[in-house]
């Protein structure tokens, strides 16, 4: 995470990085929610809303799962209020994780 006047920018986040004893790999749906979970308790503890996020990177295993991971990804947000969004395949992520998430945040 980097700070600045205007913005917190999260980068490469992916369920692989979670502590051990959580199961969060092998389905993007459960993998988008993990991730995002933890772009809101991180946003939390910055005391920044979601609805401050401006823009979002979402990085897919297999662009294959691209519904799947769009239906967890709008459980998130408020209907109609999504940041700006690039989802693109990136086959290698870490961990063997099938999605990644980067954001930008106002401050």
């Amino acid at each position: 995470m980097v700070l600045d006047d205007q913005y917190a920018f999260l980068s490469g986040l992916v369920a692989a990085d979670f502590p051990a004893g959580v199961e969060t790999l092998g389905d993007v749906s459960t993998e988008t929610r993990a991730v995002l979970s933890t772009i809101g308790a991180i946003l939390d503890e910055l005391q920044l809303s979601k609805n401050s996020m401006v823009k979002v990177d979402v990085h897919l295993a297999d662009l294959d799962d691209f519904d799947a991971m769009d239906a967890a990804y709008r459980e998130f947000f408020e209907p109609n209020a999504y940041p700006a969004r690039t989802t693109t395949e990136s086959p290698r992520l870490f961990g063997g994780s099938k999605v990644e998430i980067s954001c930008q945040v106002r401050r």
